[in-house]
């Protein structure tokens, strides 16, 4: 590890020693005891801070609680791991983790109706508001994660045998959510091109008609699928499904922070994002969006009264289990998100870079892109099966060569030992960094006399 990054870490966890003393005192003050604590630990603050400023000194700490490994990927590495680019912590979001790292830390002026998104202070009520706007749709719940929004929105609309239409590039999540309901996944084939068309979506749910007797419950599309990232139309499909009075939701994992997106122009009755893939947003969290018309199917709130006790608890959602996001995941979530409306803005410029560095790989003779090309997104499915995998053939190291002269590089987050068909996302690099991450992969087929053109 880099000394000034192992330096930092070291400041930081040399602080929350400090933190802690100031804990353990009185609200009157330090003690006697803590305050010799107390100057100890800023003594050593003071010297691990030096040792950073000039660049000296030898690693004191390599591990949390013993066993835990520091992860320093995103300071001394070029991260282009498929589901980790877009989901980055701002600055501010790191802020908040280590201000409202308390379990229950949102909670401290929760008052009645006793519910997370009622709370005023901090903002967390203002925040749910904030987000149903930046997705245009009329009412939104954070959420664990989009499986989460996926899991809600199922267990609401979906009983035991009812069918639900899916992608045949769909996320696994999205059929364990079906499933958990007690429904049956309808795949809708993909085209030749790996997109999933309304028509091909009309021909599902005729066919499940015609199969069932009766109409699918949902149809859950993603607008960007995992597996290529090709677009799909979203508001094509939507029509169809509104054409039968089916439901649409819009799986945003991919787009949903890191684009524009209009629910309601979409279509959509229900819109799910990632906050820990494309967010910049700490795990698990996401968000759960949808319309007036459905807002009380999804959020509807208990109505069952304790036999006993003859207790209600009539304001808790049940799909939510009353309460959902806490401290610092939630606080991380709302600290980043001002950066994140702001950076949808600039998502063709994201798109750009994207076309860039494919461009540059595609010189590299025997390198193809599995996706549709030109790029609309940053993530991309690429296939070396006719360039870098030639050399691992007769490579000692056979596949993992590649990982070995990237990480050399200051290069991580490809599948390691991939040299076939691997996955990259380039979300969030800068021009610079792009143009390193270009010449890096050239630089490595020209060691390897891998003809560029």
């Amino acid at each position: 590890m880099d000394i000034r990054v192992q330096k930092t870490f070291e400041a930081l966890f040399a602080l929350e020693d400090v933190r802690q003393t100031l804990r353990d005192s009185v609200p009157d003050g330090i003690g006697l005891h803590e305050g010799d604590r107390f100057h100890e630990q800023m003594s050593r603050v003071k010297a691990i801070i030096n040792d950073l400023e000039a660049g000296t000194g030898s690693p004191e700490v390599t591990r949390i609680a013993g066993n835990m490994e520091i992860r320093s990927r995103e300071e001394e590495y070029i991260n282009i791991q498929p589901i980790q680019a877009a989901g980055r912590l701002t600055p501010e979001a790191r802020k908040a983790l280590i201000a409202y790292g308390d379990g229950y830390s949102a909670c401290d002026n929760c008052r009645k109706p006793f519910r997370l998104d009622k709370i005023s202070k901090p903002p967390i009520a203002d925040f749910h508001t904030e987000l149903a706007a930046f997705l245009n749709m009329d009412t939104a719940r954070v959420v664990p994660g989009a499986r989460r929004g996926f899991q809600a929105v199922a267990s609401s609309l979906v009983g035991p045998g009812d069918s639900v239409i899916v992608s045949g590039l769909a996320h696994y999540t999205e059929f364990l959510a079906v499933e958990e309901a007690g429904g049956i996944v309808k795949e809708v084939p993909v085209s030749a091109g790996n997109k999933i068309t309304p028509d091909a979506v009309a021909e599902k749910i005729e066919t499940v008609i015609i199969e069932t007797g009766k109409l699918p419950k949902l149809v859950m599309i993603d607008h960007f699928d995992y597996q290529f990232a090709n677009e799909h139309d979203v508001r094509g499909i939507s029509k169809v499904a509104h054409q039968y009075d089916i439901p649409l939701l819009y799986n945003g994992a991919y787009t949903v922070g890191v684009m524009p997106v209009d629910g309601k122009k979409m279509g959509a009755d229900f819109v799910v994002g990632s906050g820990h893939k494309s967010m910049a947003s700490p795990a698990p969290s996401g968000v759960l969006a949808t319309t007036d018309e459905w807002a009380d199917v999804v959020f509807r709130t208990t109505q069952m009264t304790g036999d006993v006790t003859k207790r209600k608890f009539g304001i808790k959602e049940v799909e939510m289990l009353g309460c959902t996001l806490m401290g610092s995941t939630l606080m991380g979530m709302m600290a980043s998100f001002p950066v994140v409306k702001e950076r949808t803005l600039h998502w063709d410029e994201e798109v750009k870079k994207s076309n860039f560095f494919m461009e540059r790989l595609l010189s590299i003779q025997g390198s193809r892109v599995m996706s549709e090309y030109p790029r609309k997104h940053t993530l991309s499915k690429v296939d070396t099966t006719g360039s870098f995998d030639v050399v691992a053939q007769s490579h000692k190291r056979r596949g993992f060569f590649l990982s070995d002269e990237l990480s050399k590089r200051g290069i991580a987050g490809e599948f390691a030992g991939a040299t076939r068909m691997w996955k990259l996302n380039t979300y969030g690099l800068s021009w610079e960094k792009m143009r390193y991450l270009a010449d890096s992969f050239q630089e490595i087929a020209e060691k390897y006399e891998l003809q560029i053109v």
